[in-house]
């Protein structure tokens, strides 16, 4: 702090020396040199004056805006302007959870649509995969969907959105793959990387369903759908189907030398006993499979004339030309079976001969429709006595379990259907007809002819059925193929750099 003198002084020194020491220069550095000078005051006149002097228009100032000010607001009570208590700014990030919580916490959704006294609205939810975190793609998605049920709820009507999620599949597979060391993918085994998946799709769906949420998006949150629940995979197989099933007899020609002795002499009127649900895949047929822990019998048909009293357990049930035959007709079927059969068919099975499973393998029998030769080959757990002949007409174009079979066998993949679900060309005769319709009732007329059918029932079961047309799935085995990029991502990226791209970046 320099007294006036002083400061003045040093003003001048300053300028001088600054000017001389650095020559015209320094002219430019002075335009930036500033010395604020304040006055030392200890209470003398000089002092005094000159401060009362320097803050007088100071304060004169202040009392002129103080009293504009009270001017301003003089008739400030007699406008009726709001009172609220929302905040300047939005606040967002503290806000929206809020919002979004008492919403959750007052059902507002559930009650808004519940009050609507007009007609239902059922968004349904495509479900995004459980694979990830959201993107940019999820929020157009689920934000267009709550802009729909908001107006329909604004209409009166009484809206419903269950969200839902798909939990199966390559890309959530993948993804736990991606995130597994070498080591612990060499102990994975099919079952460990679907309960891996299964656990990581749970924890996706619940990272998910709170980004949705922070959305702002209104659903039936408490209560979606994942296509892993039990309750859903049973809903995709609806009671009350009936499917056209059939028992028919596929007739041997020849058993290997180690069975020989037991069958030759039955043959060539002896046959394999098989049933189905799906009359339309017999053309497909590449196999018999047999159970190698069962016991297996070979029983005599006695006629339904034969009988005084023969007659179907089902009165529905229509026998086939095989049961009408009089003459002598040997199939093999499960010892354990008989008595059902026996009811079922209304008619005498008497058992000549038995055998193992294991026996079976390697017999060969006449296709029913194109008059190939096919095997007998040993199948899985899944062929039992609980129901059928504890034999099972195998056709690896058309069933996941008899795809195994087939690949353990070298066993032909065919799979006649088209992606309309006709018959192709290669079903001969079927061609052009609708598997699940005219093909069907077609196939079992032609067994039948052929003195392959044994009796047609219709079965009652759960079936798979689209849930969008809600009628019947087939399965069919179709080609796929994929490529490698090792062998030419060199190329790739070279000519990459020959592409002229718009925009370029």
């Amino acid at each position: 702090v320099l007294s006036r003198r002083t400061c003045s002084s040093f003003r001048k020194k300053a300028s001088v020396n600054l000017f001389d020491s650095r020559g015209s220069s320094s002219l430019k550095f002075l335009s930036f040199l500033n010395v604020t000078c304040y006055s030392i005051c200890s209470g003398d006149e000089f002092c005094s004056s000159s401060k009362r002097r320097s803050r007088g228009p100071v304060m004169a100032a202040k009392k002129a805006a103080e009293g504009e000010k009270k001017e301003e607001g003089r008739y400030k009570h007699t406008v009726d302007l709001p009172k609220t208590t929302f905040g300047m700014r939005a606040n967002a990030l503290v806000r929206e959870p809020e919002i979004h919580k008492l919403w959750d916490d007052h059902q507002v959704f559930l009650r808004v649509a519940d009050k609507n006294d007009g007609e239902n609205f059922v968004l349904h939810d495509g479900p995004p995969y459980a694979n990830g975190n959201l993107h940019m793609g999820h929020a157009l998605n689920k934000i267009l969907k709550d802009i729909i049920n908001r107006y329909k709820l604004l209409q009166n009507y009484k809206v419903r959105y269950v969200p839902g999620w798909d939990c199966h599949g390559l890309p959530i597979e993948l993804k736990v793959l991606q995130s597994l060391d070498e080591d612990a993918k060499k102990d994975l085994t099919p079952s460990k990387l679907r309960a891996k998946a299964a656990k990581f799709a749970k924890a996706t769906v619940k990272a998910q369903m709170a980004s949705f949420k922070r959305y702002g998006v209104w659903a039936d949150w408490n209560n979606p759908y994942l296509t892993l629940d039990p309750e859903y995979e049973a809903a995709q197989y609806p009671e009350g189907h009936v499917s056209r099933s059939i028992y028919a007899v596929f007739r041997m020609v020849s058993a290997p030398p180690s069975t020989s002795g037991l069958l030759n002499e039955f043959l060539p009127d002896l046959g394999l006993a098989v049933w189905t649900t799906t009359p339309w895949t017999v053309p497909a047929n590449a196999a018999v499979a047999v159970n190698a822990k069962l016991q297996y019998a070979v029983v005599e048909i006695q006629s339904l004339l034969e009988g005084d009293s023969a007659a179907p357990a089902n009165k529905k049930s229509r026998p086939g030309n095989v049961l009408k035959d009089q003459k002598k007709v040997f199939i093999i079927v499960a010892s354990d079976l008989v008595p059902t059969l026996e009811a079922k068919w209304g008619t005498k099975l008497v058992i000549k001969k038995t055998l193992a499973g294991s026996d079976l393998e390697n017999c060969r029998y006449v296709h029913p429709v194109d008059n190939r030769q096919c095997p007998v080959v040993i199948g899985g757990d899944y062929i039992t006595t609980e129901s059928g002949t504890g034999l099972v007409h195998t056709a690896p174009g058309h069933g996941q379990e008899d795809y195994v079979t087939s690949l353990k066998y070298g066993l032909p993949i065919l799979s006649p259907v088209d992606d309309e679900g006709k018959f192709t060309e290669e079903a001969g005769k079927f061609s052009g007809l609708d598997v699940l319709g005219d093909g069907n009732v077609a196939v079992v007329k032609y067994l039948d002819e052929q003195m392959s059918l044994i009796m047609e029932e219709p079965y009652e079961h759960k079936y798979p059925y689209d849930w969008r047309t809600k009628k019947p799935t087939i399965f069919r085995a179709t080609e796929q193929w994929f490529a490698s990029v090792e062998g030419f991502r060199q190329a790739a990226m070279d000519a990459i750099g020959q592409v002229k791209w718009v925009p370029p970046q």
